[in-house]
């Protein structure tokens, strides 16, 4: 089986790649704009590479039909909320055009493994479930991502191709390659141990381990649903949810360390979503996918070993 993943470059699709490359014959398809990683600068073990703007429909095309994969795991996209607000323009380009550009690369019979984002649902105070909770987002990474949904279910009906919609949660982990919530704790406390600083502390999220991430885009991407003009949606999280405030007094019990937070008004967003958590029981059932990662062996593994980007540690301080 060839299996190609777009954005294989960047923090799950690293761990994807691992997953796979020993069940696949994979390549990986990145445009490397937050720099080229060590385990892609030297000699590559059991992948193949390729450079490829997804924004540019004839680069994709071609790479495509090089490759001629049996499945496609789409996971190109610009996920840092604050830079899809300051470039809309480029989010758009990039999230919906871009997954457009994908899918009409793709034969009929491919199968396309959609990351999407639990950023498309209304942000309510339940666990969201695929078939039932509103999709309703309120900023402009989670239009771009329901945006492309709508294109992921059109053209499965109309090319034949079998697609799944993973709706993915904040992932977490060794290995970040955007300024989100724990790379920036991570990286103050390592620079001021004694204080960090912090936008609002009360939005509750669903942290999925980025090793449990990538295990369930695998099964996603080598299940046997759905057929050819189908196209499923699930969600990918840990089924559960914790504020801010709640990762900070994990840290501070799991790591021992004794620090105080500081609000700064510069990190608080316009637009935060106050809740968001998955059911996850859909993913299970058609895929046999369940988390493998507590919590606190996460931010353990992230603290003794975060593995950031120069790029993003300079981002960070």
């Amino acid at each position: 089986m060839r299996v190609m993943v777009t954005g294989g470059a960047g923090f799950v699709g690293k761990e994807l790649v691992q997953n796979l490359r020993d069940r696949a014959e994979v390549l990986v398809a990145d445009l490397l704009r937050y720099g080229t990683p060590d385990w892609l600068s030297g000699e590559l073990d059991g992948f193949a590479f390729e450079r490829v703007d997804i924004r540019d429909a004839a680069a994709i095309k071609a790479v495509v039909e090089r490759f001629n994969p049996d499945v496609i795991v789409h996971l190109a996209a610009i996920h840092y909320i604050p830079e899809c607000d300051a470039d809309p323009s480029n989010a758009v380009a990039t999230n919906v055009t871009g997954t457009v550009n994908v899918l009409a690369a793709c034969p009929q019979g491919t199968r396309v493994v959609f990351a999407s984002s639990g950023a498309v649902y209304r942000p309510d105070e339940a666990p969201h479930r695929e078939l039932e909770s509103v999709v309703e987002p309120v900023d402009i990474y989670g239009f771009t991502k329901d945006h492309g949904e709508d294109y992921v279910r059109a053209f499965a009906a109309n090319r034949g191709l079998a697609c799944v919609i993973v709706r993915l949660f904040n992932v977490i982990g060794p290995g970040e390659t955007n300024p989100h919530l724990l790379p920036a704790i991570v990286a103050q406390l390592r620079e001021n141990p004694e204080a960090i600083q912090l936008g609002n502390t009360w939005p509750k999220r669903d942290y999925i381990d980025v090793q449990d991430a990538a295990a369930g885009f695998a099964a996603a991407a080598l299940g046997s649903t759905p057929e050819p003009g189908g196209c499923e949606v699930v969600n990918l999280g840990s089924g559960q949810q914790y504020s801010v405030d709640d990762i900070v007094e994990r840290m501070r019990s799991v790591l021992g360390l004794d620090f105080e937070v500081r609000q700064d008004a510069s990190r608080m967003r316009a637009v935060d979503r106050p809740y968001l958590g998955a059911d996850i029981s859909r993913i299970g059932e058609l895929f046999g996918w369940s988390p493998q990662w507590e919590l606190d062996e996460t931010l353990k593994r992230m603290w003794a070993n975060p593995d950031f980007l120069p790029e993003l540690e300079g981002r960070l301080t």
